[in-house]
């Protein structure tokens, strides 16, 4: 259970207490981190499709990573709030089942953890701007992550303690329903590695599998048996995540995008893309952008 638990590490974007206004209006946020809020004071909303969560005093709420929702405050909100990546060893997110948004009752122990994060982590607030479409790039990524290497030892074990005891809030069954795994197979964890730095590749069963020396068939029932998915299921999800990542950070075109992400050409990604997010990259472009 211990070893399960610790395959999932977490990477400090940003932290800071806020006090936000009716300016804080935006519509169709989805991020490829995660984000937890602690309400201190004030209300406001958000929302994911038909679920709507009144952000209130003394209440923990999560948007976990790619959740499409809107940000509302009619009035004025005391926000305490952390973003940051989440990765596994497996590839598979906790909220891979379940990505929608919660809320639980704050603790004592989240507030001093919030106010122990913010301490040990100085200036890793948004000072730019509080507006998504212009925070969420990909120089400001890169310039959080150097803050992170530049922690020491201590600083950036007490942060992956906080960020897992924050995690660790929402694990109830009713929000984390992943199934139990057994212990995975070395193998099988290595070609989950190989895969996320070679999706710009072609990779096809009969390669995952001779590269580990396995029959195909076999292989493929394997890694079914320990991820969920089939390998080619598998890889298409983690190519279009990036791809929504890729869009939403960079201004690359999007016949770069589908070479970045490994497809045969612009219509197969296009195609691809519509029928896992049920938009064009076009469309879904335009509604990042229309945040407002």
């Amino acid at each position: 259970m211990i070893k399960r638990i610790l395959t999932h590490n977490f990477s400090l974007l940003n932290v800071d207490a806020v006090k936000l206004d009716f300016r804080w209006n935006y519509k169709n946020v989805v991020s490829p981190y995660h984000r937890i809020y602690y309400i201190a004071g004030g209300e406001g909303e958000i929302s994911h499709f038909e679920k709507k969560l009144k952000l209130e005093s003394g209440y923990l709420y999560i948007i976990p990573s790619f959740t499409l929702c809107n940000l509302v405050c009619s009035g004025s909100l005391d926000q305490y709030f952390v973003q940051f990546f989440g990765e596994s060893s497996d590839g598979i997110s906790l909220f891979a089942e379940n990505r929608s948004i919660f809320k639980v009752p704050a603790m004592e122990i989240d507030i001093l953890n919030f106010k122990r994060l913010l301490l040990i982590n100085p200036g890793r607030g948004i000072n730019r701007s509080d507006d998504p479409k212009i925070y969420e790039k990909d120089v400001f990524y890169q310039e959080y992550q150097e803050l992170n290497h530049q922690q020491n030892t201590a600083q950036f074990l007490e942060t992956q303690g906080i960020l897992l005891q924050l995690m660790a809030r929402f694990s109830g069954p009713e929000i984390i329903t992943q199934r139990e795994r057994q212990q995975i197979p070395v193998k099988i964890l290595d070609t989950i590695s190989h895969i996320v730095v070679s999706l710009h590749l072609p990779l096809s069963v009969t390669s995952l599998a001779a590269r580990i020396h396995q029959n195909s068939e076999y292989f493929s029932r394997l890694f079914q048996q320990y991820t969920g998915s089939r390998p080619l299921a598998y890889i298409t999800e983690r190519r279009i995540e990036r791809a929504q990542y890729l869009i939403m950070t960079s201004n690359a075109k999007y016949a770069d995008i589908a070479q970045q992400t490994g497809f045969e050409n612009l219509s197969h990604f296009s195609r691809t893309f519509k029928k896992i997010t049920g938009m064009s990259p076009g469309e879904y472009k335009k509604k990042h952008s229309a945040q407002t």
